[in-house]
Order: C-alpha cells, then sequence, then structure tokens
C-alpha cells in the first residue's frame, strides 16, 4: 500500500476550495477535510496531516480562532497552516498570521501558485 500524505482542507466557499482539493490530489496529497469548521482541531488529530490549507473566509466559523486552537494542540501545533482569502481581506489576513498561519496568500493565487506555497510552508529552517 502506497502511503500518501495527507493534507487536511477547510473551506466553506464551493469555489476555490474544490479546486484546490483537485490540485491538492494531482499533487500527490490525500485530502481529508473536516464535517464541520470547527471540527477541524479534532479532525487534525485524527488524520495527522502534513499541512492544514485553510479558506479564511467564512461566514459560520471564527478561522482565526480555529488556527489559535490548533496552534495549541500538543498533537499537531506544529503542522504548518496554508491560509488563503480573497481580496480586499488585509485585515482578515493579517488576524490569521498573528493567530499562528504559517503563510497566508492571496485568494488568486492559491491555485497558480500551489506547489510553491506548499514549498515554502513545508521548507524546515
Amino acid at each position: 500500500m502506497l502511503f500518501r500524505s495527507v493534507a487536511l482542507l477547510s473551506h466553506e466557499k464551493l469555489l476555490p476550495g474544490s479546486q484546490v482539493g483537485v490540485r491538492l490530489r494531482g499533487l500527490g496529497y490525500r485530502v481529508e477535510s473536516p464535517a464541520e469548521a470547527r471540527r477541524l482541531v479534532e479532525t487534525a488529530e485524527a488524520c495527522a496531516p502534513l499541512v492544514v490549507v485553510m479558506d479564511l473566509e467564512s461566514t459560520t466559523t471564527d478561522t482565526c480562532a480555529l488556527i489559535r486552537d490548533l496552534r495549541r494542540s500538543a498533537a499537531v501545533g506544529h503542522v504548518p497552516v496554508l491560509a488563503f482569502a480573497g481580496p480586499k481581506t488585509d485585515k482578515l489576513r493579517q488576524s490569521a498570521v498573528a493567530a499562528g498561519a504559517t503563510l497566508v496568500a492571496e485568494e488568486a493565487a492559491i491555485l497558480a501558485q500551489l506547489p510553491a506555497l506548499l514549498d515554502q510552508v513545508l521548507r524546515v529552517e
């Protein structure tokens, strides 16, 4: 059986969320998603992802609080978080960095530059 690294993808909007999932699969990741965004940490602890990819824009969940909760987890607090949000979301993106996101990109860049962004967040320094 071939082991594939897990990418945990959390998104509320169909686009670009589903496209990011397809692209991650194309890059060889097994993509898991929480049944509900609020279960992000629980899902991460269960599937031990290599990376969390998260759409910051949500109408139902404080995504920055989820990032803070993830960082507090002894089991998965070290997992890099690649977050993204649409245009005109500077405050939200800054809040995500403050909450502990490893890298925050604009939504327009996430698909076009996904391999390079993943390389950047997965780089061990």
